[in-house]
């Protein structure tokens, strides 16, 4: 027969038993999600390796004027903003469609532009990240997004698939965190990150190509829509 007592410190034991069983089970994922993106860029082989796989960017896209008219003495612009795959520029990975009051419209991006010695080749690279879209009499936190924040972009999608899902994330989310951090910038192998706004006055019967160099200079070149 088994004392009340004996009953309590057993199911008490029995307890602790299961609670180390359940953290060293998931003891790993916990250190995971607690991992900072500090740990991530300084530890992690595989991102790492991604990133020093980045191919050359050239043009990542376009924009064209779907309408503009004058309604009640205002000019609307409505426009298609294209963003095209980094292995095929025939390819669409995200499309967009938004009306813009008057016709001067802004296009917003994060730039990462990584040192030379992070990539494969010894050449500069870049990542960059679409943010949000506005005309000029608008403030740009109204703009219409792009990307969803913290979500991995369209154009770089599979990029970091060696990585476990929560370190992907942990990299789009935090990676903007570095910005104002110089020291861990270039400890990372991170020249600078900034954002980027390029704009231009559209009109019909053009098309607004988004052209990206290898040192993170985001710009336009404009060309008739054939």
């Amino acid at each position: 027969m088994v004392h009340r007592y004996g009953k309590v410190r057993l199911f008490s034991y029995g307890v602790v038993a299961v609670v180390v069983a359940v953290v060293a089970y998931v003891g790993p994922g916990l250190y995971r999600s607690a991992m900072t993106i500090h740990e991530l860029l300084t530890e992690n082989k595989e991102l790492k390796q991604a990133i020093s796989n980045l191919t050359d960017e050239d043009q990542i896209g376009y924009a064209k004027v779907l309408s503009q008219q004058n309604e009640d003495g205002r000019l609307r612009t409505t426009i298609r903003f294209v963003e095209t795959a980094r292995d095929d520029k025939t390819r669409v990975v995200l499309q967009k469609e938004c009306i813009i009051e008057g016709d001067v419209i802004h296009f917003d991006a994060l730039i990462v532009k990584f040192e030379d010695q992070m990539v494969m080749d010894g050449k500069a690279r870049a990542l960059y990240v679409w943010r949000r879209i506005y005309g000029e009499t608008m403030t740009p936190q109204n703009g219409t997004l792009i990307e969803e924040p913290g979500m991995e972009p369209k154009r770089y999608y599979g990029l970091l698939k060696a990585l476990p899902l929560e370190h992907q994330r942990l990299f789009w989310t935090s990676i903007w965190d570095l910005a104002n951090d110089p020291e861990r910038l270039r400890g990372h192998g991170i020249k600078a990150i900034y954002g980027n706004v390029v704009y231009n006055k559209f009109r019909p019967g053009l098309i607004y190509v988004f052209k990206i160099n290898p040192v993170g200079h985001l710009f336009l070149e404009v060309v008739p829509d054939m």
